[in-house]
């Protein structure tokens, strides 16, 4: 893989990695609900949760599942419901709240807590945004009879070129905490991120 690839394929992951997006998303909003320090096992479970994904993308797995067509719809429609799961958990839970390391009340199912690094690297699979961006940056920037170290390579800067962007959307969420002390404010910030995450189900269902 040549020099003119690799910035093509870097510039394409900071690209991808930045904008908005489901991931980005909940990321921000765990920034504003929980800190950075807390947001930590999130934001490492969606890069290192999409860079297994790469790998296996690149090592062969696109090619399998264009021979049954019929699973990304599955993924589609598993997807949409668990994102319309988040959305409402986001937009009706209270905060937990912002003293002590722990959340408050851990058997009292109303209160948000932060998503755990296996459950975001799980949503990977099936995050659209994800699905796009592995198969472009694979079919785009690899060549057809590249091994599994150029796979590596490429999946490697994809996620030191993605990880910066992830937490940028977590530091921005924690940049607005201050705004967001007064808990009318914290919950209208909340229903806005849940409707956010609705509206990016529309790309992948209009398909």
């Amino acid at each position: 893989m040549n020099t003119e690839t690799l910035f093509a394929a870097g510039l394409f992951a900071v690209v991808s990695s930045v904008t908005p997006g489901p991931n980005n998303t909940m990321l921000m909003a765990s920034g504003v609900n929980f800190g950075f320090r807390r947001s930590q096992r999130h934001l490492w479970g969606v890069n290192l949760g999409f860079t297994f994904m790469l790998l296996c993308v690149g090592l062969g797995l696109h090619s399998v599942l264009d021979r049954f067509p019929q699973f990304y719809d599955v993924l589609r429609y598993l997807g949409s419901a668990y994102m319309l799961w988040i959305a409402w958990k986001l937009a009706s839970a209270r905060p937990a709240p912002t003293s002590g390391a722990t959340a408050a009340e851990p058997g009292n199912p109303a209160i948000l807590r932060p998503m755990g690094f296996w459950a975001a690297a799980a949503f990977q699979w099936i995050n659209p945004k994800a699905w796009v961006m592995a198969v472009t940056c694979m079919s785009t920037y690899l060549s057809p009879n590249a091994g599994a170290a150029q796979v590596a390579l490429l999946a490697g800067l994809f996620m030191v070129m993605g990880a910066p962007c992830s937490a940028f959307w977590v530091g921005f969420g924690l940049a607005m905490r201050g705004l967001l002390q007064d808990p009318l404010r914290l919950r209208i910030f909340n229903i806005t991120m849940a409707l956010a995450l609705v509206a990016s189900l529309y790309p992948m269902l209009k398909g």
